[in-house]
């Protein structure tokens, strides 16, 4: 039986150049591609994929919320990260969120493929170049507290916060998420003051810096 697949890569380039490597396999599937992570979630959901590689920076929803969704939701499937990024909050927090794998974009296809039959095996795969860093981070932080968007602001207020930085107003952010006007403002205000902001403008620079969006 094939290992299906979805690629989540706002990059149509990469996302199709990939798709055509990992079509070559004769045990794999592509079932779908996602160019934001709201789609990628959606997807998953209706697809049920064993596998997603998901890239980390993703617009609409990043790749850590999108993760953590779809393994709140299926915890049978296999979600890869796959970024140019090997800071540590993106490594930690996708990880957190529910990712069996971390695979850096400069790495090699054969890199990628192993990390692909690793998870399926119910194994997790991390790029050699940032092995050591995790296990030493994981064991350093035991005795710490973090203080970042992801332990400060709850799951909505992130995807919150995204969608203001990206530049949707108040209407189009209730319309994604399917709540009212009145609740979306609850929201900005709550994360204002938890993060003792004062305009869109410092907003969206707080959410560029810890890597909710990459705009």
């Amino acid at each position: 039986m094939k290992v299906r697949i979805i690629l989540a890569e706002d990059h149509t380039i990469m996302r199709e150049g990939l798709r055509t490597l990992l079509e070559k396999q004769q045990n794999f599937e592509v079932v779908a591609e996602a160019g934001d992570g709201r789609t990628a979630v959606r997807l998953t959901q209706e697809l049920l994929p064993d596998v997603v590689v998901m890239d980390v920076n993703m617009p609409d929803l990043n790749g850590i919320e999108a993760t953590r969704q779809i393994i709140t939701d299926n915890p049978g499937i296999k979600v890869i990260a796959l970024s140019m990024y090997s800071d540590k909050q993106f490594i930690v927090e996708m990880l957190q969120a529910g990712a069996s794998g971390y695979v850096l974009k400069d790495a090699a296809f054969e890199e990628i493929l192993h990390a692909i039959n690793c998870v399926v095996k119910g194994q997790t795969y991390l790029s050699p170049s940032i092995t050591t860093f995790v296990l030493k981070d994981y064991l350093q932080q035991s005795s710490k507290v973090d203080y970042t968007a992801f332990s400060i602001l709850t799951d909505r207020e992130r995807e919150v916060l995204q969608l203001i930085a990206e530049g949707k107003t108040t209407k189009e952010i209730a319309s994604i998420l399917h709540v009212s006007t009145k609740t979306i403002e609850t929201h900005r205000q709550q994360i204002m003051k938890k993060l003792n902001s004062h305009s869109i403008a410092e907003l969206t620079k707080y959410a560029i810096r810890e890597g909710i969006t990459s705009v």
